[in-house]
């Protein structure tokens, strides 16, 4: 089965159906997702901003992030090595959140799935 690695910024398009959600879906189907443990606390990041914005839909919001974390929905969540995460930081200019997916990527030899184009462009070059 094929393994990818899903950041924050695909993982909340789904959660909370924002544009792009239907790519990352197709992208997601079929695969076993992987992701740092730090994932869960970036969600819950965007959940707090959302309910903050919208307090009328703060119930459906979180209920949208325990469904998305429940661990039956399969996303394996992977320690990785924070010295690694600081090296790729450093050679990507990326933020050391950001280059943990990178870091997982690598140690797994799987794909990522993200809708940060600055991610993306880390990635491609």
């Amino acid at each position: 089965m094929k393994r990818v690695v899903v950041d924050a910024s695909a993982l909340a398009a789904l959660a909370f159906d924002e544009v792009g959600s239907d790519t990352i879906a197709r992208r997601l189907r079929g695969a076993v997702a992987h992701a740092p443990t730090l994932l869960m606390y970036e969600l819950a990041n965007v959940a707090w901003k959302k309910a903050q914005r919208s307090p009328g839909q703060a119930t459906a919001i979180l209920q949208s992030l325990a469904d998305t974390l429940d661990p039956r929905r399969g996303i394996v969540l992977c320690p990785v090595d924070v010295s690694d995460a600081v090296l790729i930081a450093r050679a990507t200019g990326l933020t050391v959140y950001d280059a943990s997916y990178l870091c997982l990527a690598g140690m797994l030899g799987a794909d990522l799935v993200t809708l940060d184009e600055e991610l993306a462009n880390a990635l491609a070059g």
